[in-house]
């Protein structure tokens, strides 16, 4: 295996000894979170700390208008927010030690939404959608939260919408990756139809991955749910990155979910 020395000093009172760190010269598959509108990073943290450990460098980050940009969350837009995910994928593939030509980008809902967008703008591998949303294109750089006012995004959502007529899903259209698909149950924001939508997109990708959560809803908010979707998810960028032998050497997912929440208010999603 290559090797990469860096050159150190090391800080002894007021003095300085040089020393070097020597690491793996290999590249490593990088991993993106994107949470959905009205979450934050925490509810990915767990997931990222156990792809992690299958030699993955995974980064998780709140969108502006949550957590500490809070104050944001009635004015920022979708376009606001794409410069977000931008600047965080950016900044993954300029990581030492990562492969910028082995990068997943996965999302929830508005995070889904949008990394599908991404992957028309950035070397996208591998996309993990879980319900991800459907906005209609209009309105661009207004508020997010006017687009509820604005749009009968609930009729939207309940028909099948050609890949033309939306930029997410013509994005999803010219992917040639490996897509990964998940729908809950139970879901009353982001019905079915939607995820037809984007299945319906996905003609040109290498491989494209089904599934459906039993008895789930959106914001999966029973621990049951949270824990199949993140042995779901490990499962399968095990597969994508590493190969099938890595799924089958999984163990049983130890992390708890039990501590996250939906993913945000049900009324702006």
């Amino acid at each position: 295996m290559s090797t990469y020395d860096e050159k150190i000093d090391i800080a002894v009172g007021e003095q300085r000894i040089a020393g070097t760190i020597v690491t793996p010269g290999t590249l490593v598959p990088g991993v993106l979170f994107v949470h959905g509108w009205g979450g934050s990073q925490e509810q990915y943290l767990a997931r990222a700390r156990e792809i992690a450990a299958l030699g993955c460098v995974c980064l998780t980050f709140d969108l502006r208008g949550h957590a500490l940009t809070r104050l944001q969350y009635e004015t920022v837009s979708r376009a606001s927010n794409l410069c977000d995910l931008l600047a965080a994928y950016d900044l993954l593939a300029a990581r030492r030690h990562v492969d910028p030509n082995q990068i997943a980008v996965v999302g929830s809902s508005y995070g889904g939404y949008l990394a599908a967008i991404l992957s028309s703008m950035r070397a996208v591998r591998w996309l993990g959608l879980r319900a991800p949303a459907l906005y209609i294109d209009s309105g661009w750089d207004v508020p997010k939260l006017q687009l509820h006012r604005e749009q009968d995004l609930k009729a939207y959502r309940r028909s099948i919408v050609p890949a033309s007529e939306n930029r997410a899903l013509k994005a999803c259209q010219a992917f040639t990756g490996d897509v990964l698909l998940i729908q809950s149950e139970l879901d009353t924001i982001i019905p079915k139809a939607v995820l037809s939508s984007y299945r319906e997109a996905c003609e040109q990708a290498r491989s494209l991955t089904y599934r459906c959560l039993e008895g789930a809803d959106h914001g999966l908010t029973r621990d049951a749910d949270q824990r199949a979707y993140t042995a779901l998810l490990v499962s399968w960028l095990a597969e994508m990155a590493f190969g099938p032998k890595a799924r089958t050497a999984l163990a049983p997912s130890a992390v708890a979910e039990s501590a996250a929440r939906p993913e945000g208010p049900p009324e702006t999603l």
